[in-house]
């Protein structure tokens, strides 16, 4: 993938970051998605009194994907409070894989610049997918 375009992904989760409403945890997370069309969406987590009903910030930002009307993930970045890198949770990486092929980078950026890559195939082996439904 271009180091531009990369960048730019960056950019867009850190500034999405600084939006985050994590009043529990102080844990501030930002994503932000290339869609196959090109588009960049972003998120951060949305923290919430009752905890369950959080959201995380890679749901978030495919949540303005799909309202964007985008429905491919190219790649995606997810920006770290810190300097360790945050991976997506299990819900998170099923979300990725519901608009990704295996082979889609995942990119953790830590609060230094540390980019981390993945694919969502290594994060999340045997995904389940829309072919195991029923038809």
């Amino acid at each position: 993938m271009d180091n531009n375009i990369i960048q730019k992904l960056v950019e867009s989760a850190y500034e999405a970051q600084t939006h985050s409403h994590s009043p529990y945890s102080g844990f501030k997370v930002g994503a932000a998605v290339l869609s196959k069309n090109g588009n960049v969406f972003s998120g951060c987590n949305v923290e919430n009194a009752a905890y369950p009903l959080g959201q995380c910030a890679e749901a978030t930002a495919i949540g303005a994907m799909v309202t964007g009307g985008d429905k491919a993930i190219e790649a995606i970045v997810i920006a770290s409070p810190n300097d360790e890198a945050c991976f997506p949770c299990g819900g998170c990486r099923q979300k990725i894989a519901e608009f990704a092929a295996d082979d889609t980078p995942v990119y953790m950026v830590t609060k230094s610049g540390s980019l981390h890559p993945v694919t969502i195939g290594e994060l999340l082996p045997y995904a389940f997918r829309d072919t195991a439904l029923a038809s």
